[in-house]
């Protein structure tokens, strides 16, 4: 099984058989694809759904059983003539995945996961106001504790950051954490010696709503925790930037009547006005429910002002939040969804949706476990 980095453009999961010259990967990838989505089916079902000749379908299977990630099943039972089909399935519990989740303001998570994308076990760490080395410390200190969890062979760890994460797993910034050119995936990869993938925790959290939640075709997701930023899928596709900074709209500056002073250091960054601890500070000043939802509709105000021409732009339908529930769900998201409507064309956003997650608080773990899945093995 080769180690591969879930490379910037690179789309989630196959959908068809390819050149020859790059056929054995990814006619692998398509054939685990279609049992990771599927159950009982035989070999002659997975040639048929993936248009792959029987051959190249036994030889395939042949080495994922080898591999332990495909298991025989039994035979089907069937009234037709004949030998019954030996019907095979992907193995959820062949490897387990360790995931964390660095987002929130209070603390560090992580668990370990089957293939599925089942959560095993979990942990958590104290973040205590820790900053810099601290920090990676501390995210040490939670790598440590999920790998000895482990009850099986481990496919790789999957991590969701703040901040802006490279290609090569590298934390470029994440102000927050007071984090600058930290190499989370060099540093775990070295400790564990396993395969490490590092994203931005909304581009995590995208994934893990392309799998397992609701999306269907393009969306945006944004992710409201100690900070705020969004993940993009286009036609299936990761949308990065060429600096890997796409999504960061956390630190665009909303307005041009100043606002609070934001952790980048300027004034009116939607993440001043939105991050779950600062506009939670806020709500613990305000006297009733009226100025509390004045309060939540200023923000869910600043939020769709960011996002329309986003919207505009990329002609997007769909809208997800992730964050805690009962800040953004109600007050907020109406303010923000009235204020994309006003600000585009209405002929065209008629059709908008903005909505909460149904993937709760584990949307960052599940979103890191995709991460490995797809990184690894080309499923999701």
């Amino acid at each position: 099984m080769t180690a591969t980095q879930l490379s910037h453009g690179r789309t989630l999961r196959p959908t068809a058989k390819v050149l020859p010259e790059h056929a054995r990967g990814h006619n692998r990838s398509l054939v685990l694809q279609t049992l990771y989505r599927s159950t009982g089916l035989s070999r002659a079902d997975v040639a048929r759904e993936t248009g792959l000749t029987r051959v190249t379908v036994s030889d395939l299977v042949a080495e994922l059983i080898a591999d332990r990630l495909v298991i025989e099943l039994g035979q089907r039972e069937d009234a037709r003539p004949g030998k019954p089909a030996t019907l095979i399935g992907f193995d959820r519990a062949a490897f387990q995945i360790l995931a964390m989740d660095l987002s929130d303001d209070v603390v560090f998570r992580g668990a370990v996961l089957d293939l599925g994308g089942e959560i095993i076990a979990r942990s958590e760490v104290p973040l205590a106001g820790a900053t810099g080395a601290e920090a990676v410390a501390r995210v040490i200190e939670l790598a440590d504790a999920v790998a000895a969890m482990a009850t099986t062979d481990v496919l790789g760890i999957g991590i969701g950051s703040p901040g802006i994460v490279d290609a090569a797993g590298v934390v470029r910034t994440a102000p927050n954490l007071g984090w600058s050119d930290v190499d989370l995936q060099g540093l775990l990869s070295e400790r564990f010696g396993l395969p490490v993938l590092v994203a931005n925790d909304a581009n995590a959290a995208v994934y893990a709503e392309h799998a397992f939640g609701d999306a269907d075709g393009d969306i945006m997701l944004v992710k409201v925790g100690h900070g705020v930023g969004a993940g993009l899928l286009l036609g299936g596709r990761a949308v990065f930037g060429s600096a890997s900074a796409a999504g960061e709209i956390g630190h665009v500056v909303v307005g041009t009547d100043g606002g609070p002073l934001c952790a980048c250091g300027k004034h009116g960054c939607l993440e001043a006005w939105l991050a779950a601890p600062r506009l939670a500070a806020r709500l613990a000043g305000v006297s009733d429910d009226a100025e509390r939802d004045l309060t939540l509709r200023e923000a869910g105000r600043r939020l769709g002002i960011i996002l329309a021409p986003v919207v505009g732009a990329l002609d997007l339908h769909d809208i997800v939040l992730s964050g805690p529930t009962e800040l953004l769900d109600g007050p907020l998201a109406a303010a923000a969804i009235e204020t994309i409507r006003t600000r585009t064309m209405a002929e065209f956003t008629g059709s908008l949706t903005l909505r909460m997650t149904t993937q709760g608080q584990d949307i960052v773990l599940l979103g890191a476990a995709v991460m490995v899945l797809s990184g690894q093995l080309g499923v999701s």
